[in-house]
C-alpha cells in the first residue's frame, strides 16, 4: 500500500545564496572570506576543517532548505576559509613560514575588524572547531556562541600525529592523491555514506562531491594548514574561561568521538549542550544536516534577537527512510532523541551566579 510520508512545512523567506569574495591582508598572509545576506544582522563566522572550503564543507547544511532558513533569517554567514583552500588559489610560497593555529586565530580578529563586527556566532568543523574555540579563549568579548563539529582541544593523540604525519608525506611527495582523498573521506564520513564496494554499495553524492572539490585544493596549501593543526597544544585547562554559550554537535562513527566528549566535560561553568548523532561520521552538518536543526533552534533561543523558528510538521533524516515521532519535536532542557538519527543532548548547564 502507498503512503505519504510527514514533512516539515515552514514559512522560509526567499533564499539568496549568492556570496561575495573578499581577499583581505592579514600578518601572516591573505585570507579569503564570502559574505552571504544582510550584513545589518547579527554575524555568524564559520571556519571549516582540513582541506575544505566552505562550499565543501558547510554545503549541505546552507543548501538544506529548512537550516538555511534558519539561519539566514538571524544572521549574517561570513565563511572564512583557510589560507590557500579557496577556489583556484595559487600555490602558497614554499619560503613563506608555516603559520601556527595561533596566528590563524589571530586572522579571525583582522577580518572582524576588517568588517568591522563587534561580538560574532562561531560555527566550526573539526580543525576549524579548534581554532575558532582558540579565538573564543583569547578574545572572549568578541564571541557570543561556539557551534562546533566534531570538535578537538587536545594535542595530537600518537595515533593521531603518525595518521597526519603519513598524510604529510602524501601531500608533499605525491600531492592530492587517490589514498589521501581516501583518508581524508574517513575523516569526514561515516562507513553508512562512504559505500562499500564488496556488497556493491555506492557512495552517497555529498560523497562523491567532496571527493571531486578534493580535487581543486593544492596540495602545499593544504601540507601547510595539516602542519599547523599537528603543532596545536591542549587546550583543555584554557576551556573553562570560555565564557559564551556553547553546542557541540558529533557522530558516534566519528575518529573524534572522544575528542568531542573529552572537550564537552571540561567546559567549566558555561551553557554547553552535547548531541551526538547516531551512525555519522564528524560532519553532522553535510551527512545528516536536519540533525542540527532542532538542537540549534533551541540553543538559538537563547539570545534575546534569535527570531523564533516554527516547526509545522515532522522533520527527517536525509538518509533514513523512517522519521521522528511527534512528541519529540519539543523536548524540555535540550532532551532530545530523533529517529533514526537517535541524537543524544546534554541538558544546558546554567552559569553559577556569583553571590
Amino acid at each position: 500500500m502507498a503512503y505519504s510520508r510527514p514533512s516539515l512545512s515552514v514559512e522560509t523567506p526567499t533564499i539568496h545564496l549568492d556570496g561575495k569574495e573578499h581577499i583581505i591582508q592579514t600578518g601572516c598572509g591573505s585570507v579569503s572570506v564570502t559574505v552571504y545576506g544582510d550584513q545589518e544582522k547579527p554575524p555568524l563566522i564559520t571556519y571549516p576543517d582540513l582541506a575544505l572550503n566552505h562550499s565543501s564543507c558547510f554545503q549541505a547544511l546552507f543548501f538544506c532548505q529548512h537550516s538555511a532558513s534558519l539561519l539566514l533569517q538571524n544572521f549574517c554567514i561570513y565563511h572564512i576559509t583557510p589560507p590557500g583552500h579557496e577556489l583556484g588559489a595559487a600555490t602558497i610560497c614554499m619560503d613563506d613560514p608555516v603559520p601556527s593555529v595561533e596566528d590563524l586565530s589571530d586572522q579571525i580578529l583582522v577580518v572582524l575588524n576588517h568588517f568591522r563586527l563587534g561580538s560574532v556566532m562561531c560555527m566550526g568543523a573539526m580543525a576549524g572547531a579548534y581554532i575558532l574555540t582558540q579565538f573564543a579563549i583569547k578574545y572572549s568579548e568578541r564571541v557570543t556562541g561556539l557551534i562546533l563539529i566534531s570538535p578537538i582541544c587536545r594535542a595530537p593523540s600518537w595515533n593521531e600525529w603518525f595518521y597526519n604525519k603519513f598524510m604529510s608525506n602524501l601531500l608533499y611527495y605525491h600531492g592530492i592523491s587517490d589514498l589521501l582523498k581516501e583518508l581524508l573521506i574517513h575523516r569526514y564520513f561515516s562507513k553508512e555514506v562512504c559505500g562499500n564496494i564488496n556488497l556493491e554499495v555506492p557512495e552517497s553524492d555529498i560523497v562523491r562531491s567532496c571527493r571531486k572539490s578534493l580535487n581543486e585544493r593544492d596540495s602545499i596549501n593544504v601540507w601547510r594548514f595539516l602542519q599547523a593543526i599537528s603543532r596545536r597544544r591542549d587546550i583543555t585547562e584554557n576551556l573553562k574561561s570560555l565564557e559564551c554559550r556553547t553546542i557541540i554537535f558529533v557522530g558516534d562513527s566519528s575518529p573524534f568521538h572522544n575528542e568531542a566528549l573529552h572537550m564537552n566535560a571540561n567546559l567549566g561553568k558555561t551553557c554547553s549542550s552535547f548531541v551526538e548523532v547516531h551512525a555519522c561520521g564528524s560532519m553532522v552538518n553535510e551527512e545528516q544536516p536536519h540533525a542540527m536543526l532542532i538542537p540549534l533552534d533551541s540553543f538559538l533561543m537563547g539570545y534575546k534577537w534569535y527570531k523564533p523558528y516554527r516547526f509545522m510538521g515532522i522533520p527527517r533524516s536525509p538518509i533514513g527512510p523512517r522519521c521522528i515521532a511527534p512528541e519529540l519535536l519539543y523536548p524540555e532542557n535540550m532532551g532530545v532523541k530523533l529517529k533514526p538519527i537517535k541524537t543524544r543532548v546534554s541538558p544546558l548547564r546554567p552559569r553559577t551566579q556569583k553571590s
